[in-house]
């Protein structure tokens, strides 16, 4: 089993908001022990009870999930799906890794592209795959300029995998599309096509991807399982979820 999830921690350089306040076994201790009415100095270890961590965290923090309402109100002429609705069998499956670590930040990755991706590992891609996108960006993590360094899935792309029966995606890349800023500065051209086009995609045909995976490149091409299943918020537009690759080394 190969984690495929970045940590949610202080001192992140993720631009979503993520603070932990780390509350020890002595201070629940006090705490606690007002709240149940008894004395600290009579609990089993004295003055010792248990840890606890208070959390201020967006959900598009860390390796998360987005759901089809992240992209827009409607998918498919309906109203989108919230991070809840999602089908969980959409969540574990067959994943297959397209390597684009060679492309430089900013660089749009197209229709083309992906079918030369399928073509090098002589993959064809079936319904509900989980196709996952390697940039290598995930080992940027440390860096204060994270998100500006990935390339990003075009709509053209993102659609094309939708057609062929894809529900759910990935990158370890900080995010689906290109930098924000890029796109922004597209936009402010006049450009409204370059402004989150793969999100975008998503209006259209319905589809979740996962951002901010890592170690896509310690995994093999294909022939293993990928899940990544999301923490159940109501009505949210994503969810956290830890990534992981299940390899079974009895398969050769």
């Amino acid at each position: 089993m190969i984690d495929l999830s970045l940590p949610i921690r202080n001192a992140s350089f993720d631009t979503q908001e993520q603070h932990i306040e780390y509350i020890d076994h002595y201070a629940m201790a006090r705490q606690r022990a007002t709240a149940y009415g008894v004395d600290p100095g009579d609990l089993p270890l004295p003055g010792v009870h248990s840890a606890s961590e208070r959390i201020t965290l967006s959900s598009h923090a860390g390796t998360h999930m987005d759901a089809p309402i992240h992209y827009g109100p409607t998918s498919e002429g309906k109203p989108a799906r919230t991070i809840d609705q999602i089908p969980l069998e959409w969540c574990h499956g067959d994943g297959v890794v397209l390597d684009f670590s060679w492309m430089e930040a900013g660089q749009v990755i197209g229709v083309d592209d992906l079918q030369q991706a399928l073509a090098r590992i002589e993959y064809t891609l079936k319904p509900f795959d989980i196709v996952l996108i390697r940039t290598d960006r995930w080992m940027d993590f440390d860096r204060h300029d994270w998100a500006m360094r990935h390339p990003g899935m075009g709509r053209e792309a993102t659609l094309w995998l939708i057609e062929q029966g894809i529900r759910m995606m990935g990158t370890d890349g900080w995010g689906w599309d290109i930098p924000i800023p890029m796109m922004a500065e597209a936009l402010r051209k006049g450009d409204s096509d370059a402004f989150f086009p793969g999100h975008y995609a998503g209006r259209d045909k319905e589809y979740c991807h996962i951002e901010k995976l890592a170690r896509l490149n310690e995994l093999p091409t294909h022939g293993f399982t990928f899940s990544a299943f999301p923490v159940l918020i109501e009505r949210a537009s994503a969810g956290w979820c830890r990534a992981v690759a299940i390899i079974d080394s009895h398969s050769e």
